[in-house]
């Protein structure tokens, strides 16, 4: 299965300002994560804990020269103030955030989670990946335009 070719599409339509021929917002970055995925899961498998694929994806990306940081602070906020703050696994090049889970199958709970990371933030392109017995990737977009204020105008 060639995984260029058959990028899942989940969440909001990708048509957009900002996305190539395809209608993909920052494919270069998107399909090169995609990639060292694959890379990770053939190489170590299934059966680790998430910090295990994090700090191998991490060592990818270093080695690949790509910009990422690691446990993003996104805020959650309410009536115009910050609750709290949960954490983006990964953020490649302040473009894409990368949510990385070992369970059987992708949860539709992780799903709800990112998009909740993409509502939260500027960032309008996600990716999860699975590390499970199989490996599985989904890829979110949420376009700036239909975010909500985060920050109440009161």
């Amino acid at each position: 299965m060639n995984w260029k070719t058959s990028l899942p599409r989940i969440a909001c339509p990708e048509r957009s300002r900002g996305a190539d021929e395809r209608g993909l917002k920052h494919p270069e970055i998107t399909e090169g994560l995609i990639g060292i995925f694959f890379d990770v899961y053939n190489e170590l498998g299934h059966g680790f804990l998430e910090s295990v694929y994090e700090q191998a994806f991490s060592i990818s990306l270093g080695e690949r020269g790509i910009f990422f940081e690691r446990q993003v602070a996104v805020p959650v906020w309410f009536h115009g103030r910050q609750i709290g703050d949960f954490r983006a696994d990964i953020v490649v090049e302040k473009k894409v955030i990368v949510e990385l889970k070992t369970g059987r199958a992708i949860d539709p709970a992780w799903e709800k989670q990112l998009l909740n990371y993409l509502r939260a933030t500027e960032i309008e392109v996600g990716l999860l990946f699975n590390f499970g017995t199989e490996p599985q990737f989904r890829r979110f977009v949420f376009d700036n335009e239909g975010k909500q204020i985060r920050v109440s105008p009161r």
